[in-house]
């Protein structure tokens, strides 16, 4: 278990300050466009407060990017044991921290089972919590471990374990991108906004980094590819014959989102790219929050649940390697605006 601090030294006026806990461990996509939206929201509502974070393995490097003098606290990247009583050993160790800070209040964004388990802990134990919790008491949850008794659809459903005190969060297990409204920032504008119930939080997750001085000498085209997701259904098959397609049309072409370079050089790299061809997953986010152009490969993803630049339309087949260079020359060459969807692909 770390902390990572990037604060002011203590003065006798900071211990009297407002302290607020912002919870967002997983995803990685959803610590950048969500946790740093709320964090610059929470800092904008309460410009005397101090704001902590907690979060969990890359995240800390993406809020030292995005907002450097905000205290990151959490569990690095192993340190979440797949057993779930080790895992609530760690996420009790990291309670018994968050209680001595004395927060004045400690906000849960996160949708995921642990997070959930520690904030039902943290509100059981009297802190001031808002936002989602377990939907049963440690001391129930423990008996049933025992006993055998406890369901795997309790551990793994939100919609079994989940519960809140924003009333609106009851939206997040429906399929809101049906409606008439649709929010132009996608699926992290519809969290803060309709299930958080944050009307006047504005989505704001840009990330100040420089470009890439090597591929900003590049003369021809940038494209990053990110193909690989956390579940096979959304990642694409056909990525190594895209990318050699890619090259064969002209492009530059580099794919880098395996955690084998720091957040900084891959933030770095899309801000100096042109385009990321991506199927739903956090690069989604990185490559937004440093104003690169973004096609998502849709599979059975709603695009409308993100909202990106461009977007193939949903397929139970993979998208074929030639529409997808085709609609990326229509991009280039401009006969693909932005927002539109290719029934091509």
């Amino acid at each position: 278990m770390t902390v990572a601090f990037n604060e002011p030294s203590e003065t006798e006026s900071q211990a009297d300050k407002e302290k607020i806990l912002v919870i967002r461990m997983l995803g990685l996509g959803d610590v950048t466009c969500i946790g740093v939206s709320a964090i610059r929201h929470l800092k904008r509502k309460h410009p005397s407060a101090e704001i902590h974070v907690l979060t969990y393995a890359a995240g800390h490097d993406i809020m030292a990017l995005a907002e450097p003098t905000i205290k990151t606290y959490g569990l690095k990247s192993g340190e979440w044991p797949e057993d779930i009583i080790q895992a609530m050993e760690a996420f009790l160790g990291l309670a018994e921290i968050i209680i001595g800070e004395a927060y004045n209040s400690i906000i849960n964004l996160d949708t995921w089972f642990m997070p959930c388990f520690l904030s039902r802990f943290l509100k059981d134990a009297g802190e001031p919590v808002s936002g989602n919790y377990i939907a049963m008491s440690i001391a129930d949850l423990i008996d049933q471990y025992q006993k055998q008794t406890l369901q795997a659809t309790f551990v793994n459903d939100p919609s079994h374990y989940m519960q809140s005190t924003w009333f609106s969060m009851m939206r997040w297990h429906s399929t809101w991108w049906e409606s008439d409204y649709l929010p132009e920032g996608g699926y992290p504008e519809f969290y803060l906004k309709t299930c958080c119930g944050w009307q006047d939080c504005e989505l704001n997750f840009n990330i100040d980094v420089p470009a890439n001085k090597k591929l900003v000498k590049e003369k021809r085209k940038i494209i990053a590819l990110a193909t690989e997701a956390r579940t096979d259904e959304r990642s694409y098959p056909h990525a190594e014959k895209l990318a050699a397609a890619l090259r064969m049309a002209g492009f530059y072409v580099w794919s880098k989102f395996d955690g084998s370079q720091s957040m900084r050089e891959t933030l770095s790299m899309l801000k100096a790219s042109d385009l990321l061809i991506t199927v739903p997953s956090a690069p989604q986010w990185f490559a937004t929050s440093v104003d690169c152009p973004v096609m998502v490969i849709s599979g059975m993803v709603d695009p409308r649940t993100l909202m990106p630049d461009y977007a193939t339309d949903m397929s139970l087949q993979p998208a074929s390697v030639e529409s997808l260079i085709e609609g990326v020359l229509g991009i280039f060459d401009g006969s693909i605006a932005q927002g539109d969807e290719q029934s091509a692909y």
